[in-house]
Parts: structure tokens; sequence; C-alpha cells
């Protein structure tokens, strides 16, 4: 189905531009004349997923087009439009929820591109709010947000597999939301109700996580002045949760593995058994095929915790959950620091997305709430994100500004071609053949790299160049 857009302009010439130019575009449009009109049209059909209006118009304003528009449905998006621009009437506007602000003249790739960007937030918030209607809005998920399909297919894996007592491992970068989807099973298992117990593995020293994990008698070694319960004992009845499982010493392992066997643990100075019954949760960022390979984890141990496997896609590999991300961020610290920040400019929005995010949702996270704390107004600005960030965005219109179609046309997938291939080629020859550091320059991941290199046929380094 095409987009449904609706254009309000008291201005005939322009309206007829508009319409014009969105239907060449693929859209469904409908126009108006008048506020009043416009108001008539939402509450007759009140479909549409954007509605472009002048702000300045006789008797019902854009301003009333706009608070119309949000209460027949808070998730349509509107876009305002006048050649009276103000700062004033700009953050009026976004107070009102307007997705956006254009001031006449404009141009034609400005609308094209913010039209753009607003249906994208619509579409993403309808799929989202779909989502959330299909998982019968329980707790638990509304902290993992994505439509991407790969973060579909986790959100309907967490479902069939939450009820059942398997042994789930979780792998993805850091930063990626591994915790979340070990809570997210939690909350949806029958063990709702005991406890959800973390270890982070890669945190505790080694010589004390025995104690940790399975609790200790007084007296068994210095400073164990009283008993201890484990964490395991904790976690009977409920959940517990191996984060960085892949730190796990090699002794500890053995003993993890006869846990996870017999059901029972052995608490350090003591001679008598317990039984517990915790379901195990674990997550790594790291291979751990690999591992087992270079002997650093027990293979046994591997299949004991690798029964359900859920893999976390990093952010970059499904950058059009960034909007729906950014905006759940911004709603929770906006809330948290007191702070009446409800937007985020087209043009913040635009840095964000063109952003590689190495920290994943985690560094998306901090970036917003570093700007809801350093924003003065209540519209995120390009100035309040990240120093790194803005460069890139510079670097990237830099690079669009050079560009240019000739009369005779282009062939673009050649065009795109030769442009990668030129930058790879560059990228080695700066990082003298290293791989991993030509990726890292070119904000890809080496793995990422090594594939582009493959599809280009580009040869590769000599045996004396390294990745690293």
């Amino acid at each position: 189905m095409k987009p449904q857009l609706l254009v309000v302009d008291d201005e005939r010439s322009m309206r007829e531009f508009l319409e014009i130019l969105l239907t060449r575009e693929g859209y469904e449009v409908n126009s108006a004349a008048s506020g009043s009109q416009a108001c008539d049209l939402l509450d007759e059909k009140g479909i549409y997923d954007l509605v472009i209006t002048d702000i300045k118009m006789p008797r019902v304003t854009g301003l009333d087009v706009l608070r119309k528009a949000k209460s027949v449905n808070p998730d349509m998006q509107v876009i305002m439009i006048t050649a009276f621009a103000s700062h004033e009437t700009a953050v009026e506007a976004m107070k009102e929820g307007a997705f956006d602000y254009i001031t006449k003249p404009f141009k034609v790739d400005e609308i094209r591109h913010v039209v753009a960007n607003a249906l994208e937030k619509r579409f993403l918030s309808r799929e989202n709010i779909a989502l959330k209607q299909q998982l019968g809005e329980r707790y638990g998920f509304e902290n993992l947000i994505g439509s991407d399909p790969r973060m579909l297919e986790v959100f309907q894996l967490i479902e069939r597999v939450a009820a059942t007592p398997t042994n789930i491992l979780i792998l993805g970068e850091t930063g990626t939301g591994k915790e979340l989807v070990a809570r997210a099973v939690h909350a949806h298992s029958p063990r709702r109700n005991g406890s959800f117990v973390v270890i982070n593995c890669g945190a505790i020293p080694g010589e004390l996580l025995e104690s940790e994990l399975f609790g200790h008698r007084r007296g068994s070694f210095t400073g164990a002045v009283s008993d201890k319960k484990g964490l395991f004992e904790i976690a009977d009845g409920g959940t517990i949760f191996f984060d960085e499982v892949a730190e796990l010493p090699l002794p500890l392992q053995v003993k993890l593995l006869r846990t996870l066997q017999e059901k029972k643990i052995l608490p350090v100075g003591d001679t008598n058994e317990r039984k517990v019954d915790a379901r195990v949760v674990s997550a790594t960022n790291r291979n751990l095929e690999k591992e087992v390979e270079e002997g650093r984890f027990r293979q046994d141990l591997y299949y004991r915790l690798n029964v359900i496997q859920v893999a976390m896609p990093p952010l970059r590999e499904r950058a059009a959950d960034i909007p729906l991300l950014a905006d759940f961020f911004l709603e929770k610290y906006s809330k948290l620091l007191a702070k009446p920040v409800r937007k985020i400019s087209s043009e913040a929005l635009m840095l964000l997305k063109s952003y590689n995010y190495p920290g994943n949702v985690r560094e998306l996270e901090n970036i917003i709430e570093r700007a809801v704390a350093l924003e003065m107004s209540e519209i995120i600005l390009p100035e309040s994100l990240p120093p790194h960030i803005l460069k890139r965005g510079l670097d990237i219109s830099r690079l669009r500004s050079q560009l240019s179609i000739p009369p005779e046309g282009i062939n673009l997938d050649q065009i795109l071609e030769e442009i990668e291939r030129d930058f790879i080629l560059q990228a080695l020859k700066i990082t003298r053949g290293a791989k991993k550091a030509a990726g890292e320059l070119l904000g890809v991941s080496f793995r990422s790299f090594r594939y582009r290199l493959e599809k280009l046929g580009l040869e590769e380094p000599s045996e004396n160049e390294t990745e690293e």
C-alpha cells in the first residue's frame, strides 16, 4: 500500500507543486486548500501517514492542523512549512509533536529528504507497535527495540524457548543487548517469580569465582568468617546469567559442567552437596568455537551451554532501527534528567544514522544521554552530538558536494564499486597492507573488510603483511 499523504496550503501554486512532486515520488496524495478542510479530511479518513501543512493560514492555522492530526493518531507525522520562519514558531511546532520544520523557499531535494525521513519514522513506529501487540505487550520486551528482520527473529526465538528449561547461549558484540535478551527469557518463563542472578565472569578474580558461584562454609579459607550462599543457590528456582562466560578459568569450567550435569553444588569447605534448579543463560562476545579449538574453553561445557543459540546483530547491520532506538532513549533520559527535550532534529538524526557505532546500542544510548544533558532547547541539535560524529557528518557532506550526474547519465553500480575499490586500496596503502587497521580506517569490521576484498577480487597482502 502506498504511503498516504495530506498536503495543506492556502496557496494554490504551492499546493499543486507539492501534490505533483510527491505523486511522482510514488505517494498517494490528497490536498486541502485550508486548515478547516484539512481537519474535515482528518476526521473523515484519518488514515494519513504524513501531513505537510503551511503554518500561516487564516482562521485554522497549521498548528491547529498539527493538533488535530495528533488527536486523530499520535503516530501520524507532520511537517510544517512556512515563509515566516522564526525560532519561536519552530519550537512551538516541535512542542506540539511536529516531525520537522521547513522554510520557504525550499529545495526539492530537501522536501524529498525530510518526507522520506518522516515516513521512515512512521513505518518503524507502526512495525514496532505491531510487534509489541504480537508479543502481548508483556514485560521484558520494552527494552528490546527493533523492527529489523534479524531482531524479529530474536523476539520470536525468545517466545519459543522461554517456557522451556533449556540452556541458552547468547552471542554478540559488546553493547548489542545480550543481558536484555537474558532478562526477557527469564521474564517470559515459568521461573519469572524466581531470582534473576547475574555474574560477570570477567569482573571477579578467578580465586573468588568458586566461592561466588557455589558459596562457602565458615573457616574454609582466610576471610571466610561466616557461611555464605553462592549465586547458584540464590538463583534456585530462577535463572542465572553468566555474562562473558568465555572468561571462566578452566578449573572452574570443570565444576560448572558437573553442576549442569548433576544439578548439585558443593560449597567451598563443605562435604555435603546441595540440589539446585537454576536455568543457565550465558553470553559472550568471543568466538567460543575458536576458544574450544585453542584449548581455552572445554568442548563438553560448550555443548552444554549452547543448546539454543541466540545471535545478536550489531547496530551497524540494522541501521534502520537507529531512529526507533534514538527516540526510545530520548524519552528515557528526558524523564530521568527532568529535561523537556522532546525531539531530535532531522540534521542530528541524519548524523546519527550515518555513524558506524563500534559500541553498538550501548554507545547510541550514551550519545543520546549526553545530548539530552547538554541540550538547552527542546530539540536535539547537531551541536549536542559528540565531536567525532559531527566530524564524520562533515566528511560525508564534503564528499556529497563533489558528486554530480552528467547529462548522459551514469552506471551507479559501476561507480559505487569503483569508489569502494579506491577507498579500500587507499586504506591498505596507508596501513601498509594491515587489513584490520585498514578496516578501522574505513569504519568497518575486520570481517566486513575481508568480505569486501573477496567481493572486489582484490589481491591478498603478501605473507609478510600482517592483519594487526
